[in-house]
Formats: C-alpha cells, structure tokens, sequence
C-alpha cells in the first residue's frame, strides 16, 4: 500500500509543479506583453485558436482586479467597523460609490491611465483593472464590514483573555470568522467582473483605438461581425473557464472554509473538493508549509508581538490623542469637500425652475418604489432557494457553477429579449425596468444568503431536529436570524446594484427607438444626451442624497439590529 501512496503523491507534486510552472510562464508573458508599445490598432482574432490566450489575458485582468479589491475591502471594512466615527460616513460613502454607474467611469479612466503610460500597452491594462476593480470591491467591503460587526462576544473575549495583538486577532479571529462570507461574495465579484470585461477590452474614443485581447473583445467582435459560431466558441470558453474556476479555485475554497463555522457539532454531510483532497496529499506542499510557510508565519507573530509590547510601554494618552488628531483631520476633510459640493449645488439648484424641481422629486419617487419591487421580488426567491442550496453540500456542487455562469451573464443582453415580451405581453418600459434591476441585482442576494445558510452551525440544525421544529418554526428561529446578517448585505448590495442599472433600464434605446419612463435614472440619461449638465448635476446629487437617506434610514438600523439581536453567540 506504501508504494502506490508514494507514487500518487510525487504524480500530485509533479502535477503541481507543472501547474506553478505554466501559471508563472501566462503572467510572465502577460505582463510582457503590457510593457509593449502601444499599436495603431489591434486585431481581435476570431479563430477559435485564440481563444485560450484571451482566456487567460482575461483571467489575469479579474485576478488583478479581485486582489486589489479584496486589499482594499479588508482595509476599508476594518477601519469602519472599529471606528464609530469614521464608520458614520465611511459606510453611507460606500454605499453612494457603489450606486454610481461603473462605465461612467470608463472614458476617465482609461484617458488618465493612457496619460500616464502613453507609449506603453501598461496604461491602458492598468485601465481595465481599475474598472473591473469597482465593479467587484463594494460587495467585498460590506461583507467583511458585516462579518466584523457581528463576531459573537465570546470570541472577542476569548482574544482578549489570550491577549491576541492586532495582527494575531485579524488572522486566529476576523480572517476565518469571516472567510465563509467572503468566499461567496468573491464568486459573485468575479462573476460580475465578466459584464465588465466586454466594456473594458472594446474601448474605442473617437479614432484611438484602446482594445485589449481577451474573450470580452472576442465575445464584442463576435456580436459586431455577426459571426453566431464565433459567439457560440466564446460562450463555450467563457462557461468552461467558470466551470473550471469553479473546480480548482472555489469548491476547494469552500471545502477548506467549512471548518470556520462557529459549531461544536461538525456536519455529516460537510462539502467536499476531490482537489482539496489532492492538494493536502501533496508532500511537497506539507513540506513547504512545516520548512517555509510555519517559521515565516512564527516571526511574523513575534514581530507584531514586540511592536505591540513596545506601544503598550508608551503613553496610551498620547496614542489617543494622535488617533483623535487623524480622525479630525479626515473628518474636517471630507466636510469640505460636502460642504463645497454644497455650494456648488446650491449655485445650481437656483436655476432649477419649479417644473424640473416637480419631476425630480416625482423621478425620485418612481425609481425608488422601483428598487423596493426588485428588491422584494429577489428576496421572495432568493432566500428558499438560497437556503435550499447553502444547505445541501450536494445540490451546491452542481448549483454553484450555474448560479456562476447565469451571474456572469450582462443583464443588459437579456434585457432586449426581457422588453420584447413584455412589449408583447403588456407591461412595457415601466416593468421592463424593474426586470432590468432584478436582473443584476439579484445575484447578490442569493450568493449572501448561500454563504449565511452554510455558516448556519450543525449543532443548531441537529438541536432544532431534536426538539422536533416545524418548517414554520425552523425558519422563524433559526434559519432567518441565522442568515440574517448576510441577507442584510446582498440587499445592500443589490440596492446600489439596483440605483446604478436604474441609468440603463429607465432610457434604453431598442430598434432604433428610445424607450423612456419616469424615473432619476432616465432623467440622468437624457440630461447626458441634451448635454444639460445643471439638470445632470442635480439629478445625480439627488440619486446620492436618496441613498445616503435610505442608508441612515434602513441599512444603518438593519446592521445594528444583525450586529446585537441576530448574532451566534452563548
């Protein structure tokens, strides 16, 4: 029996190595390829050859983006979930960002980019990423926010009598306590990122020409040339390629974070990964772990260790007042620039006549009962079928793939299919534009309340079987103040989700008609078309003062409720 174990495992490490190898050589390649001088103008091949290359070229470009969002997540939720102060306009701020459109970004961006690298392909690279980046970072943010606010008392006190330093308590406590959320919110940001792939490698201002080769260009060029077997190839590709993410990168992430859930009990029916399985085989690996990866993660301990010994030994007086002298500095920072978009507000709001100030009001009324009504439609099937998934390992192992691949789909390419039939059924624009934001949003919605179903502890199932709960009663105490937390984040989500389509399905132009309702995102779109930038100015600023509103107002009130009343704790 030794000699076959020997041999699987050094086939593993072979296969391993080949693995690191070939993933070393694409980004090498790649990267080259970004230092080359920028052409006079691209050529997106449509033979099905290519297709492997722009694969990867894509993939770079999301794991790039998703690496500098999920920094920029742990930074920005830790700082707002241990800082009241900060926490009151950090959050409404990531809420604002998160409802303004991604692709209005996209001629800024990329002309800033190209300045900056104008000889090379670098600039225009670092372009897509950074668009790709916001449109996967916010989701990341009020997850590990949520995660952080509802961290059970018990835990903390535990990390307090162990007398666990900053860097010990991110890593033994808030790290794992919240991987599960972010493991799920990772796969729908980079779902999401495909939509924006297609905007970001087909860029083209007046005559420069700023494409980049990857299957977005590919799918883009497909659509342009007509060539449906082209289109059929890239789709192909685009499936498999999340079909495969899915295999080595998620299920395997999904398996290792299950030992995260706060239980006593550990599950019969844990989630499994044949790759996970494999991996932890691997004696190269465990050899790289006990040699390299044990005594690095020692020092670093001991390295936080001293510098925390070191600033308890100085005056916790005088940290405090240097801390309070940052915080100041922010927040008198962040009041100017209210204060001066203010002013210049309030400069433009004069010459709103009394008609525009009527519509405004009306435009805000109506796109905001639409966000209600794709909200309460997500969440009426979301939430079962997002339980009945979280809840059983085995139907997840073929669901989480197609929840993957229907995410990753743009809405706005059903959307033309969506407002034919409702053309034909009855119902129109006005409906059309809630499917538009059902379309998009709900997604967030559903892989929240996975990642909540499957942080429900094992012990709690088998004490609710024990005591013999009804369906009514299971869910009423345990399973919706158990998911609680998470839905409270895919709704969030879902709601700037909703806020920023609302751009796209309130005017949208269809077989050479525009197709308009009343709403603050047509009003937006046709403020841009007449180029009237004082009505553009002041529909914007009431899209964000309605956000900032509606999350002082609800999504405020709903973390505190998740983060005292809804919280697995003794």
């Amino acid at each position: 029996m030794l000699v076959p174990e020997k041999r699987g495992s050094r086939l593993i490490d072979l296969a391993i190595f080949g693995a690191v190898v070939a993933l070393i050589y694409g980004v090498t390649a790649a990267a080259l390829s970004w230092l080359k001088p920028v052409g006079e103008h691209v050529e997106i091949s449509l033979a099905p050859r290519a297709l492997p290359a722009y694969a990867g070229y894509s993939l770079l470009r999301l794991a790039v983006a998703y690496l500098l969002s999920l920094l920029f997540a742990l930074v920005y939720g830790y700082v707002a979930a241990y800082h009241a102060r900060a926490e009151r306009i950090m959050i409404p701020l990531l809420d604002v960002l998160q409802s303004i459109p991604v692709l209005s970004f996209l001629p800024g961006v990329m002309l800033a980019m190209v300045a900056l690298f104008p000889t090379r392909q670098l600039g225009v690279e670092l372009g897509s990423i950074i668009l790709i980046f916001t449109g996967q970072v916010w989701n990341l943010a009020f997850s590990f926010y949520a995660s952080l606010k509802s961290i059970p008392r018990e835990l903390r006190e535990a990390a307090t009598v162990y007398r666990f330093n900053r860097w010990q308590r991110l890593v033994e406590l808030e790290l794992p306590y919240a991987a599960i959320g972010l493991i799920w919110n990772s796969m729908m940001s980079v779902a999401g990122g495909w939509f924006f792939l297609m905007a970001c490698e087909m860029f083209v201002l007046g005559g420069r020409d700023f494409r980049l080769p990857g299957l977005g260009a590919y799918l883009q060029t497909a659509a342009d040339a007509g060539d449906t077997r082209a289109i059929l190839w890239g789709l192909a590709t685009m499936i498999g390629t999340i079909v495969l993410l899915d295999q080595l990168l998620w299920r395997p992430l999904i398996a290792w974070a299950d030992k995260f859930k706060f239980e006593q009990v550990e599950s019969a029916t844990a989630p499994r990964s044949a790759v996970l399985d494999l991996l932890r085989s691997s004696r190269a690996l465990a050899q790289l772990n006990r040699n390299v990866l044990r005594p690095v993660g020692e020092r670093v301990d001991l390295f936080f260790a001293r510098r925390a010994k070191a600033r308890a030994a100085s005056s916790k007086a005088e940290r405090s007042a240097v801390a309070r002298r940052v915080e100041d500095l922010f927040l008198a920072l962040i009041i100017a620039l209210i204060l001066y978009g203010v002013w210049r507000a309030a400069l433009t709001l004069s010459t709103l006549t009394a008609v525009e100030a009527k519509l405004l009001v009306r435009s805000a009324a109506a796109t905001l009962s639409r966000v209600a009504a794709a909200l309460a439609i997500g969440v009426l099937w979301t939430v079962p079928v997002g339980v009945w998934i979280g809840l059983r390992p085995r139907v997840a192992r073929f669901a989480q793939p197609l929840a993957q691949i229907a995410a990753s789909i743009p809405a706005t390419a059903l959307f033309p299919v969506v407002l034919l039939a409702l053309i034909r059924w009855g119902g129109g624009i006005n409906i059309g534009a809630v499917a538009l934001m059902l379309l998009g949003t709900q997604w967030y919605i559903l892989f929240n309340v996975i990642a909540g179903a499957v942080a429900i502890p094992n012990d709690l199932l088998e004490v609710a079987t024990l005591f013999g709960f009804g369906r009514v009663e299971r869910w009423r105490l345990l399973i919706l103040p158990a998911i609680f937390p998470y839905l409270v984040t895919g709704l969030v989500t879902a709601a700037g989700g909703a806020w920023n389509a609302s751009i796209v399905a309130e005017y949208f132009r269809f077989k050479g008609e525009t197709l308009m309702t009343t709403g603050l995102g047509a009003t937006i779109s046709r403020a841009t078309d007449e180029g009237n930038f004082d009505l553009l100015l002041v529909s914007t600023l009431t899209m964000i003062l309605m956000v900032v509103l509606i999350n002082r107002l609800v999504w405020r009130r709903l973390y505190k409720l998740a983060a005292t009343k809804f919280k697995l704790e003794g």
